[in-house]
């Protein structure tokens, strides 16, 4: 009987904060590690995780981002680390982030002769705008362009960032590696009229949701300019934030007839999106956006930035709106348009649900994403053994 294969992934949060990524990297060892795939995970830990996790995860050395204290940054793998992956015997390493760790397993990997992918997760080179370091970018691309070219793949997960990074000569490894989404939680049938009353919301009132982090680097002062201009029209709607985070308190200031919600998880969440009636995500900074495609198996129309990752779900005058970030006006019209419009509004909607359904199924991700770590290893082997 053949061995299992063995996989060593390595990331920079994988269960101290529930996020896009450390879900799907969850759910990912989850599903390799059914279907006959070894997992052994290395990532930053926190004294208090935010989830349970999956597979067996070995803390790195890590420390707190200054600007951002919730999250880490792994250090280099230390020698016992090392020697624990010696021992695991890998017969591919995947990095999520070529951060320090990334780039320490990626230097162990090419002394043990161990083929290496990669999978393009965030977009840190559009979050140095956000925090006044855009003279970074430049450099940042250059770094990231010497990194993918050492992995035999990169998986990004949506064709609108795969045009994004060819355009910056990033990589020409890449493949598609996109993002499936929980059908039977997230569906229309999860609407309830007791939770919108809990939220002081009226049966007859429509509302705009907004799901994610309250950050930065996702245009909550877009998001909040927006609102104002939305209530200065004058027309009957509640808009509704399902998230948190450091930007939540002067937005409360700004947005006194906002209702903000905290984080919401699990059924509570799939609750929260089938309760809204549209779907607004300003952010210009995701790879493949996550609560787009949830909003979308919920049933919502939706308005949203022009950008990667939506760019790639939400079809335009079909499923909702992309709209240029710069054309805040605008968005306020394609918001404006999906209140008054309840017809579009539900067609929209429905057939979001439709493309959520028929394109977005985790089993056959994960089925094609195994096959990829297939050819990534044969493809190495071939060029090794000609060496």
């Amino acid at each position: 009987m053949a061995e299992p294969l063995r996989v060593v992934l390595t990331t920079g949060n994988y269960n101290y904060i529930k996020d896009g990524v450390s879900l799907t990297l969850n759910r990912l060892v989850g599903w390799l590690e059914r279907n006959g795939v070894e997992v052994l995970v290395i990532a930053p830990v926190a004294e208090e995780p935010a989830m349970e996790h999956e597979g067996r995860l070995l803390p790195v050395p890590s420390f707190a981002i200054p600007t951002r204290k919730e999250y880490r940054i792994g250090r280099r793998l230390t020698t016992q680390l090392k020697d624990e992956i010696v021992r695991f015997k890998p017969d591919l390493f995947h990095i999520a982030v070529p951060d320090i760790t990334g780039h320490s397993a990626l230097r162990l990997a090419e002394q043990m002769r161990v083929p290496v992918v990669s999978s393009f997760h965030t977009r840190f080179d559009g979050y140095l705008q956000y925090y006044r370091l855009g003279l970074l970018e430049p450099w940042f691309h250059k770094k990231l362009r010497a990194f993918y070219a050492r992995c035999e793949h990169l998986y990004v997960p949506s064709a609108s960032m795969m045009d994004e990074l060819a355009g910056q000569g990033i990589a020409d490894n890449m493949r598609l590696w996109t993002r499936g989404v929980d059908h039977h939680r997230f569906n229309p049938g999860k609407r309830s009229q007791d939770w919108r009353r809990a939220h002081g919301i009226a049966d007859d009132e429509l509302v705009i949701a907004y799901a994610g982090r309250l950050v930065a680097e996702k245009n909550m002062a877009v998001m909040a300019r927006v609102f104002a201009g939305l209530k200065a029209r004058g027309v009957a709607h509640r808009t509704i934030l399902l998230g948190d985070g450091p930007e939540a308190g002067w937005m409360r200031k700004a947005l006194p007839d906002t209702i903000f919600a905290g984080f919401l998880h699990g059924d509570e969440l799939a609750t929260g999106y089938a309760s809204s009636d549209i779907f607004f995500f300003p952010s210009i900074t995701e790879t493949f956006g996550n609560v787009t495609l949830e909003a979308m198996a919920s049933g919502l129309a939706s308005v949203t930035a022009d950008a990667t990752g939506s760019r790639s779900l939400v079809r335009e005058s079909e499923t909702g709106f992309l709209v240029s970030v710069d054309r805040e006006d605008q968005m306020i019209e394609r918001l404006l348009q999906l209140l008054r419009d309840g017809r579009m509004r539900k067609e929209f909607g429905a057939r979001a649900r439709e493309i959520a359904m028929s394109e977005h199924e985790w089993d056959g991700i994960f089925a094609r994403l195994r096959s990829d770590y297939g050819d990534a290893i044969n493809g190495y082997a071939s060029r090794k053994h000609q060496m």
